[in-house]
């Protein structure tokens, strides 16, 4: 059998997220079947990650194995040419069989890009998310601070995360403005369900100086879903990729977005 990783973008806004379900088209059904036609067999997807409904992924990774013998243009232009135009592989790497997109990850790094006018976008509608009011960066950059390190992140959990332990680790958390975007980068170990996007609504809060510097760090050990601010849109929401150990030979994309995102 032989082994490889795709490198995969995709615009989520058309679909129920990263992985196969029985009634809704997503993201993994549509590369299962590209590939399958490219390797006249059935083949099966493992990810670094999933992505919920209407996120994107300037680079998700994720594995597969086949008997078919293939050159690496094929797995890339071959599948792209079975895709719709809003998923698109970028490059494929044979790897070991030790190799696993998801066990294999040392982080993972998601960018979240907020507008901040006072009116909606054309060109990024469904790009980004719009807040109206006035955001301070500084302010929302201190208050993420408290986020960094090992937590219980229970009170940026959904209510139907299927976690085991709302135990993470996160490495860094950084916001920046530029012009009119106010960009959240944030990585770590691995995030529960809706909580980056969960978070985002808490640093709004702050940013529009709704609440304290302070008030995250309070929502944060309290362990209380109800105290922190609401889950922000999926649109603005891309994962930027996971970092692999240097011998998998797993390509680093740019972590700048295409223009007019980033």
């Amino acid at each position: 059998m032989n082994k490889f990783a795709l490198a995969i973008e995709y615009d989520g806004t058309a679909y129920s997220g990263w992985q196969r379900q029985h009634h809704s088209t997503t993201i993994q059904q549509q590369l299962e079947i590209a590939l399958s036609k490219v390797a006249d067999d059935d083949v099966v997807l493992v990810a670094s990650g999933r992505t919920d409904a209407g996120v994107h992924a300037w680079q998700q990774c994720a594995h597969f194995e086949t008997s078919a013998r293939r050159d690496l243009k094929a797995w890339v232009l071959g599948v792209n040419a079975q895709l719709p135009a809003d998923i698109s592989v970028r490059s494929a790497t044979p790897v070991s069989e030790d190799f696993h997109a998801r066990y294999s990850t040392l982080d993972r790094t998601y960018r979240y890009l907020l507008l901040n006018q006072n009116s909606r976008s054309a060109l990024l509608h469904r790009r980004v998310a719009v807040v109206y009011q006035p955001l301070d960066a500084e302010r929302m950059q201190r208050a993420a601070q408290c986020l960094v390190g090992e937590h219980d992140f229970t009170s940026f959990r959904a209510a139907g995360c299927q976690a085991k332990h709302p135990r993470r680790e996160i490495f860094s958390v950084t916001v920046t403005r530029r012009n009119l975007q106010v960009d959240v980068q944030i990585t770590g170990n691995a995030f529960l369900h809706n909580m980056i996007r969960i978070i985002i609504g808490s640093l709004v809060r702050v940013g529009t100086g709704a609440e304290r510097v302070e008030w995250l760090s309070e929502v944060l050990h309290a362990r209380d879903r109800t105290l922190a601010g609401a889950t922000s849109v999926a649109a603005g929401l891309y994962f930027m990729g996971p970092r692999y150990a240097p011998e998998h030979n797993i390509p680093l994309w740019s972590d700048s977005l295409p223009v007019g995102l980033g």
